[in-house]
């Protein structure tokens, strides 16, 4: 067992330190848990999540697809048409992002509303710092409302074999949609509240964007559609997510080749695929294997039971309150994909439904990211877009934005989640 700790251990500093090399660090450890036959290898299969890593890769590709058609800008043009002083654009553009977002992966939508959102500042002569720190923040908020909203998300619905109308309607409950939502209410707020003194007038848009294609918008809502119905067939392969998303982007691959008539139509959506994150995922799957095939899960997850004292609101709270100061640090990718075993595992011995367990820690891990500049991709993908123009981004003005909304968000779902699913 102490090998294997050793070998996690080092693995997550060395991502922690080089954030640039987490992909090949977790591969790199992976290997190294093979090899050294810390992870069997007949373990190997049953220790990747394909479901996951296909879901991931569809869904990247789409979000390419519909990049490209230029629908988003359009949305972005309606939700202008409809304010009238910045401080609502501001509030707007963060809920239009928090929207989108709950249905794709939050880089890229914060890749697709930040521009909207630099070209109204740069219209304005407004500082755009906190438009797109107000963007990427409600982004990460919304991750967690859906199934295909966040990584985390599907990980999450993958291990506790969870349908897309499940995060929706749970047990006979409100699931973790309503309870993002009402968040999401409580932190537009206190970003109103924020910029109460941004009163200066929006422009209305002239002339819309012209959206070019509208087949990547059918694929992706058709992609979500097909998600719900296959929730409600009982017996169905363990990939039926995973090939649904590929599948659909399949199609917009072969659409996009007819229409364009170029290899590029091709190897362009394909390109998109982030292969680092596919690796660092299939990496973090085989590390967890191999500590799990050690025995740490269930030594780790004796451990929290006993300093829980056989107590649920207590680890419960434990287990949300220190999602949020983790994630504030670091990524919540490799941190979620560790807990969600450990969980699993202490709920085993305590003889409880993990569910209330397992939202505490989606809901922490998912907002704590918004507490600081580094604690998300979305966050990061924000401030670079922000830094190539030349605007240096300070701590302060990422936490003067981040700590509020992240306190608006969490507090409400650390108590609603309780009260819905730990009473």
């Amino acid at each position: 067992m102490v090998p294997a700790i050793i070998l996690f251990a080092v693995a997550y500093i060395l991502m922690m330190i080089f954030d640039n090399h987490r992909p090949w660090i977790a591969m790199g450890a992976a290997v190294a848990f093979i090899v050294t036959g810390l992870l069997p290898l007949g373990d190997v299969a049953a220790s990747v999540d394909l479901n996951v890593l296909l879901m991931m890769a569809g869904t990247m590709g789409l979000v390419s697809l519909f990049f490209e058609s230029r629908m988003p800008a359009l949305l972005a043009d309606l939700v202008m048409e409809r304010v009238s002083s910045v401080q609502m654009a501001v509030v707007a553009l963060a809920l239009f992002a928090g929207v989108i977002s709950a249905f794709m992966d939050n880089v890229a939508t914060v890749l697709m509303v930040a521009p909207v959102a630099m070209e109204i500042c740069k219209k304005l002569d407004t500082n755009p710092i906190p438009f797109i720190i107000a963007i990427a923040v409600s982004s990460n908020l919304q991750g967690a409302a859906t199934l295909v909203g966040d990584t985390t998300a599907i990980m999450l619905g993958s291990a506790q074999g969870m349908s897309f109308t499940d995060f929706f309607w749970y047990h006979g409950k409100p699931g973790m949609f309503f309870i993002v939502e009402l968040g999401a209410l409580l932190s537009a707020m206190i970003l109103f509240v924020l910029f109460r003194g941004a009163k200066g007038r929006i422009p209305k848009v002239t002339q819309r964007t012209e959206v070019t294609d509208f087949v990547p918008t059918i694929l992706l809502v058709g992609s979500i559609v097909l998600l719900i119905v296959a929730s409600f067939i009982p017996v169905k392969p363990d990939v039926t997510n995973g090939l649904i998303c590929c599948g659909m982007l399949l199609i917009g691959i072969i659409h996009n080749f007819i229409r364009n008539r170029s290899l590029d139509a091709i190897v362009k959506p394909l390109r998109s695929i982030d292969l680092m994150t596919i690796g660092l995922l299939l990496g973090l799957f085989l590390m967890i294997g191999g500590i799990k095939a050690q025995g740490v899960i269930d030594a780790a997850a004796n451990l929290l039971a006993r300093v829980g004292g056989g107590n649920v609101f207590l680890l419960y709270t434990i287990i949300v309150w220190a999602s949020v100061l983790i994630s504030a640090f670091i990524d919540n990718i490799p941190y979620v994909a560790t807990m969600i075993p450990v969980i699993a595992s202490m709920s085993a011995t305590l003889g409880i439904d993990p569910t209330v367990l397992y939202f505490g820690l989606l809901s922490g891990a998912t907002l704590g990211g918004n507490c600081t500049p580094i604690g998300a991709s979305a966050n990061i993908t924000g401030i670079s877009i922000l830094e190539n123009v030349g605007y240096d981004v300070k701590n302060k003005d990422f936490l003067r934005i981040g700590i509020p909304f992240t306190l608006a968000a969490i507090i409400p779902a650390y108590v609603l989640i309780w009260l819905l699913f730990g009473v």
